[in-house]
């Protein structure tokens, strides 16, 4: 439902801000030789210095157990929900993490990630890494009350696949939030190719909508896999993945980026 009343954007604001600062403090926590292990340790230590806490761990979906871990900690073709009981293999340079932060703040909720190359990374990660921020940077653009969500997917799509060649990740999108992490509408990155596709698509944004816009794009493939019941999801040819995602208020005035200052963040870290 969208939200009015300005004590609640205003809480919903500040839950944003602590996601900020999780990604803030992980620039200069992140290096090679880490384990996801330590990773997820350090923000659940910064979560309780923010007075916050994680709204993924212990989180329950349908054919999967609790979510076990603060983050979702996705490493290189690891396209989203990756745990820190993936890999005991400590981080190397060149390494891509995609970090997404989710946070309860005096019950109103902040949902963003951001990707990372650690010490180092090569001419496709960096182009791969840009097309995934100026992705999201257009489609918030394109967020305007009273006009579809399919714009946002439109303006995407014609980033990443168009002008800069990767593939868009499908199946996967962003969601409505507030006080709960995941409400309607369903924010795919891609234009519905056939009717039914995605119901949502058509949805005109309202001023007062918080939504969780993220793209999640591949070097080659589109498509996923999953291993048995767990959580991670990888690219189906195993080809590097990033995710970028913005917690985005719909004014009358147009979008408003609550995490906008992620953009401020280095592509390098631990450098």
């Amino acid at each position: 439902m969208p939200v009015t009343n300005e004590q609640d954007l205003a809480a919903a604001v500040k839950s944003a801000d602590c996601v900020v600062a999780v990604h803030r403090a992980l620039v200069g926590y992140l290096r090679v030789g880490l384990t996801l292990s330590e990773i997820d340790s350090f923000v659940a230590r910064t979560l309780v210095d923010l007075q916050c806490t994680s709204c993924f761990l212990g989180y329950k979906a349908r054919g999967h157990p609790p979510f076990p871990s603060h983050a979702c900690l996705s490493l290189n073709e690891c396209v989203v929900h990756g745990t820190h009981l993936m890999s005991p293999a400590p981080l190397v340079r060149g390494d891509v993490l995609s970090v997404d932060i989710g946070v309860c703040h005096r019950g109103w909720l902040g949902d963003a990630a951001w990707t990372y190359a650690i010490g180092s990374a090569d001419d496709v990660a960096l182009s791969l890494m840009r097309s995934g921020r100026e992705s999201l940077r257009l489609g918030v653009i394109a967020m305007r009350p009273g006009r579809p969500l399919v714009d946002f997917a439109r303006a995407v799509q014609d980033h990443v696949e168009r002008d800069c060649g990767y593939c868009l990740v499908r199946g996967l999108g962003g969601h409505g939030y507030g006080r709960v992490l995941h409400e309607p509408p369903f924010i795919a990155n891609s234009v519905p190719s056939y009717p039914g596709e995605w119901e949502d698509a058509w949805k005109v944004l309202e001023p007062g909508m918080l939504l969780a816009v993220e793209p999640m794009i591949a070097l080659s493939s589109t498509e996923t896999i999953v291993r048995g019941k767990e959580w991670p999801i990888y690219t189906a040819d195993n080809s590097t993945s990033v995710h970028y995602e913005a917690d985005v208020l719909i004014t009358p005035a147009g979008p408003r980026n609550l995490t906008q200052a992620l953009f401020e963040l280095p592509d390098i870290v631990g450098t």
